[in-house]
């Protein structure tokens, strides 16, 4: 059962100026839930919801005994969680979307990264988190529930390849690729991928934002493929990679 908890409001969000809500964007917080709860309540970043893990210590050092989801701003105001950002044309997605913390103990070590499993009990409650949202914003599409990585592929990997996006997306949430139309563009791509700006086009079709340069194209690669094929996220283009782009441009974008 969906739980939300408004014992913590944030101090770190301002008016959404008329914009109206467009993406859900997921991220992990990269630390534990207390001194998660503090960074997104106190110190000039914030998100609309925190989703904890109900293993923590910290959580369990707070006086909860069931999993809770806490809402730090209300719907209706700009929190402070993608920063720098892009999807489909558009630029400042703070001021479109609704920000969701996910408690998740990812580390970047020197760009070597770890990424823990998330827990059951959050996938279940991010699941009915993100239904009661779209209850609310039914203009927000399954290719507009996205991850940091999506929308800011440059700087960031949250919330990493450990998330379940082909779950969400069989729960209702999100976009997916449909396997026979992948499989069927594996077998053209064989004989060889299309040209670069081609492939280019397809991800700004899909969403993402352009590649200034190679390592743009590389950790744009990377970000498609934590989101869409996360047993391999290396950065490299390959023929399954290209199939499952075009598949999710034939399924969503009509072409």
């Amino acid at each position: 059962m969906l739980v939300i908890d408004t014992s913590f409001p944030a101090t770190g969000f301002n008016e959404r100026n008329g914009e109206p809500v467009g993406q859900v964007i997921l991220h992990y917080t990269a630390a534990p839930f207390g001194s998660s709860l503090r960074t997104l309540t106190q110190d000039g970043v914030s998100a609309h919801y925190l989703l904890p893990d109900p293993n923590d210590s910290s959580y369990r050092a707070a006086g909860y005994e069931e999993l809770r989801v806490l809402r730090l701003v209300e719907e209706d105001k700009r929190a402070w969680h993608a920063g720098a950002s892009h999807w489909a044309g558009r630029d400042n997605l703070n001021s479109r979307s609704i920000g969701i913390e996910i408690v998740n103990l990812a580390r970047d070590d020197g760009g070597v990264f770890t990424f823990p499993e998330y827990g059951e009990e959050q996938i279940e409650m991010l699941i009915a988190l993100v239904r009661d949202i779209l209850g609310r914003y039914p203009q927000v599409g399954p290719t507009d529930i996205l991850g940091h990585s999506d929308v800011a592929y440059a700087r960031k990997s949250d919330p990493g390849p450990r998330l379940p996006w082909q779950r969400l997306h069989e729960a209702g949430l999100g976009a997916w690729f449909d396997e026979a139309t992948r499989a069927m563009y594996q077998r053209r791509f064989c004989a060889g991928l299309p040209r670069e700006a081609e492939v280019e086009r397809a991800f700004q079709r899909f969403g993402y934002a352009p590649a200034k340069n190679r390592q743009g194209f590389q950790q744009r690669t990377r970000a498609f493929q934590m989101h869409f094929r996360a047993r391999d996220c290396c950065g490299f283009l390959d023929g399954e990679t290209c199939a499952i782009l075009y598949a999710l441009n034939e399924k969503y974008r009509g072409l």
